[in-house]
C-alpha cells in the first residue's frame, strides 16, 4: 500500500485526490462520506447513477465509489458511461452481495475494486490503494 493519496497526477504533489461518492442509502452514504473526508476531497456525495453521469461530468473526480446497485441506473452502468465519455476516474464499487457476477460485468473498465459493505471498514482503503495503483481489488468474501 504505497499508492500516494495526496497526489492527483505526478506532477501536482499536495493536492488531496477528489472523490465522488454514491449510494442510495443514506446512512451508508454519510458513512462512505465520513470514512474518506480525512484523506481525500469528497467533491460530491449522490444518491442514484443518473446523479453520478451528471455530477461527475461537473466535478471530474479522481475517484468514483459507487453503490452497485442504486436507482435510475446502477453503478456499473454508470461507471461504463462515464469511461465511454472519456473520464479517467479510478472506480471502487461497494455492495451488498457476495457476487463474482458484478465483478465480471465491469472487466472492461479495467483495475477496479469491489468491497462487501459488511467488510467496508477493513476493506475499502486497501481497495482504493489497490485500484490507484492500477490494480483490482475484491473483497475476500465474494464468490
Amino acid at each position: 500500500m504505497t499508492a500516494d493519496l495526496t497526489a492527483r497526477s505526478p506532477g501536482s504533489p499536495g493536492t488531496r485526490l477528489r472523490v465522488l461518492v454514491a449510494d442510495d442509502h443514506k446512512g451508508m452514504l454519510e458513512n462512505l462520506v465520513r470514512m474518506l473526508s480525512s484523506d481525500f476531497d469528497v467533491v460530491a456525495a449522490v444518491g442514484d447513477g443518473g446523479a453520478v453521469i451528471a455530477q461527475a461530468e461537473r466535478v471530474r473526480p479522481d475517484l468514483l465509489i459507487l453503490d452497485v446497485t442504486m436507482p435510475v441506473m446502477n453503478g456499473i452502468a454508470a461507471a461504463a458511461r462515464l469511461k465511454a465519455t472519456g473520464s479517467t476516474a479510478k472506480v471502487v464499487f461497494v455492495t451488498m452481495l457476495h457476487d463474482r457476477e458484478f465483478v465480471q460485468q465491469s472487466s472492461s473498465l479495467g483495475a477496479v475494486g469491489f468491497v462487501v459493505k459488511d467488510q467496508l471498514v477493513a476493506d475499502l482503503m486497501p481497495a482504493i490503494y489497490s485500484v490507484l495503483a492500477g490494480r483490482p481489488f475484491v473483497s475476500s468474501s465474494v464468490s
